[in-house]
C-alpha cells in the first residue's frame, strides 16, 4: 500500500507541475522571440554577447578561425553569424554556434559555465544583422576581456602540473591508439584533488606549423585520452572507461577535445597518493594533421588544484563510464538507435552529464527508472568535434536512491547529411577509432551510504520548498515519510508542509 501510495503521489505531482511549467515555458518562449524595440547595436548588444559565449575560442592565436574582438574583425560575418547561431534551434543543433547542444525543452537546466545563448540573444543577433550591422555609440563598448596566456590556466595557476611523456604524431597517418606512458607525480604525502584542467603542448619538428593543416585551430592532435592514478612500478596499460580500477590503478580523469575541466565539489575529491605515485596516461586516441610536413611532438599537462594538507573528503567519488559494445551502425541510415542499462547498487549522486559517441553520433540522453517512473536527466545533441562535459551545480545534481536504473539512448546518423561521417557507405561498430563508433556516459558519481543519502535528501527538500523548483533526478524528493495515526505513509513535500 505504502508503495502504490507513494508512486500516486509523485504522479499526480507531477501531472501539476508539468500543466504550470508548459504555461510557463510557453508564455516565456514567446516573450524571448521578440527583439528588443529600440535599433540594436554592435557595442551596446552583440560584443556583451559575444565576450561571454563566444570570444574565448574567437580571438588571435586560440582555437577558432577568426578573431571576433572588435566591430572591424566582427561585421564582415555578421549574416554568418546570424545563421550560424540560429543553427541552435535545428535538429540536433548540428553546427551551432556557440558550441553547446544540451536540449533547453527538457532536463536538467542548471549546470556551471553555461555559454549558450538564450532565445532572446539569437532573435537580437538576427535583428542586428538584417538591419545592417550598425556599430552604435563608442562609448557604449563594454572594456576588453583579458585573456590568459598559453601558459596561464583557467582554473588559475595549479598547485601540481604533471607532464605525460611526448609523443611524435605523424603528419599523415590514420588513428592512433595507444598509451603514451607514466609520470611521477613527486608528492611525499597523500594529497586528494579538487580540480583538474588539461593543456595540450605541441611543438611542430619543422619549426613551423605549415598551412592548411586540418586539426582545429591548429592546436589538438588528441581527440580524447584517459588518465589513472598507480604506483611508479606498475605496468603501463589501458584503463578502460567502462572500469574506474584495474588491480592497484584508479581512474583519475579523462580529457576530450575542447572538453572543460573537472571541478569537484568541496565535500569531495580525488586521491592522489604520496610517494611512488605516478600518474598513467592510458587510451590516448590521436588524429595527425593529414598534411605533410606537419609532424609535430606532443605533450598532455594536467593542471591539478589540491586540497589543503590533511584534507579529508566527506564523500567519495568515483568515475563511471556507463556504456555499450554491442554497437553496429548500419551504411546509409539515419535515426539509428543504441540502449544501455546500469542499476545502482548504492544510493548515488551525480554531478556531471557527459556523452562520447563518435561520428556518428548526434543526440544523446539520459533517464532515470525508479519502479515505474521514468524521468529524463539530460538530452543534448552530439558533435564529435565538440565533446561537452555538463556539470551540474550543486543543489540540481541528481539524487538517486539503490536500484535506480539509469538508462542511455544514443541516436545516430550514417547518411550523407552528418558531416562527420566520413564514408557512409560504411557498417561500423565498436572501437577506438572515429570511423568506428563508441556509446559511453562519463560520469563523475559521489557514493552515499544510507545515512549519507537521507541526509542529502533532507537538504535537498529544504532546498526545493524554498525555491519551489521543478524536481528533476531526485525521485524520493517527491515524498516526505512521517506518522500518521501510529501508521507510517507517504506525501509529498508541499502536502507535508501544509
Amino acid at each position: 500500500m505504502r508503495g502504490r501510495l507513494s508512486t500516486l503521489w509523485r504522479r499526480l505531482t507531477q501531472v501539476a507541475l508539468a500543466i504550470g511549467i508548459a504555461s510557463v515555458g510557453t508564455a516565456t518562449s514567446v516573450a524571448a522571440q521578440v527583439p528588443v524595440d529600440r535599433p540594436v547595436t554592435f557595442t551596446k548588444d552583440i560584443a556583451p554577447i559575444l565576450q561571454r559565449s563566444c570570444q574565448r575560442c574567437h580571438q588571435p592565436d586560440s582555437v577558432a578561425p577568426l578573431s571576433l574582438l572588435t566591430y572591424e574583425q566582427v561585421r564582415p560575418y555578421a549574416r554568418a553569424i546570424k545563421q550560424r547561431t540560429g543553427l541552435r534551434n535545428a535538429p540536433w543543433s548540428r553546427g551551432a554556434m556557440p558550441p553547446w547542444f544540451l536540449e533547453r525543452n527538457i532536463g536538467i537546466q542548471k549546470v556551471k559555465n553555461d555559454i549558450s545563448l538564450s532565445d532572446k540573444e539569437i532573435a537580437t543577433i538576427a535583428k542586428w544583422a538584417d538591419s545592417g550591422a550598425p556599430e552604435g555609440d563608442r562609448a557604449d563598448m563594454p572594456p576588453p576581456l583579458k585573456f590568459r596566456g598559453e601558459s596561464e590556466w583557467e582554473l588559475g595557476k595549479p598547485d601540481l602540473i604533471v607532464s605525460s611523456p611526448t609523443f611524435i604524431v605523424p603528419a599523415v597517418s590514420s588513428d592512433i591508439g595507444t598509451a603514451f606512458g607514466k609520470t611521477a607525480t613527486g608528492l611525499t604525502e597523500d594529497r586528494y584533488v579538487a580540480s583538474i584542467e588539461f593543456k595540450e603542448v605541441t611543438r611542430y619538428v619543422a619549426g613551423k606549423a605549415p598551412v592548411g593543416q586540418g586539426t582545429i585551430g591548429s592546436r589538438y592532435v588528441i581527440h580524447h585520452a584517459g588518465i589513472s592514478i598507480g604506483q611508479e612500478d606498475d605496468e603501463v596499460g589501458e584503463v578502460s572507461a567502462e572500469e574506474d580500477s584495474v588491480g592497484s590503478r584508479q581512474q583519475l580523469s579523462l580529457t576530450e577535445v575542447a572538453r572543460n575541466a573537472d571541478v569537484f565539489p568541496e565535500e569531495m575529491g580525488k586521491l592522489l597518493p604520496g610517494p611512488h605515485s605516478a600518474l598513467f596516461f592510458d587510451n590516448m586516441h590521436i588524429h595527425s594533421a593529414g598534411v605533410p610536413g606537419s609532424e609535430r611532438e606532443t605533450r598532455l599537462d594536467l593542471g591539478l588544484h589540491l586540497h589543503p594538507t590533511g584534507y579529508k573528503p566527506k564523500y567519495k567519488v568515483q568515475g563511471l563510464g556507463l556504456s555499450s559494445s554491442v554497437i553496429q551502425v548500419s551504411p546509409e541510415m539515419g535515426n539509428q538507435r543504441i540502449d544501455q542499462y546500469f542499476v545502482t547498487t548504492q544510493p548515488i549522486k551525480l554531478t556531471n552529464f557527459e556523452p562520447h559517441q563518435h561520428a556518428a553520433g548526434v543526440r544523446f540522453c539520459m533517464e532515470a527508472i525508479i519502479g515505474s517512473i521514468h524521468e529524463t536527466i539530460n538530452c543534448s545533441g552530439y558533435d564529435h568535434n565538440w565533446v561537452r562535459n555538463y556539470q551540474y551545480d550543486e543543489n540540481v545534481m541528481p539524487l538517486l536512491p539503490k536500484g535506480t536504473i539509469l538508462h542511455s539512448t544514443g541516436y545516430l546518423d550514417n547518411t550523407p547529411q552528418n558531416a562527420n561521417v566520413i564514408d557512409t557507405r560504411n557498417l561500423s561498430r565498436f572501437g577506438n577509432s572515429s570511423v568506428n563508433n563508441m556509446f559511453i556516459t562519463f560520469e563523475q558519481a559521489v557514493l552515499l551510504t544510507e545515512e549519507q543519502y537521507q541526509d542529502e535528501l533532507a537538504k535537498r527538500r529544504e532546498y526545493l520548498a524554498r525555491t519551489h523548483e521543478e524536481v528533476i533526478g531526485c525521485p524520493d524528493c517527491w515524498v516526505v515519510p512521517f506518522e500518521k495515526w501510529g501508521q507510517p505513509v507517504e506525501k509529498t513535500v508541499a502536502q507535508a508542509k501544509r
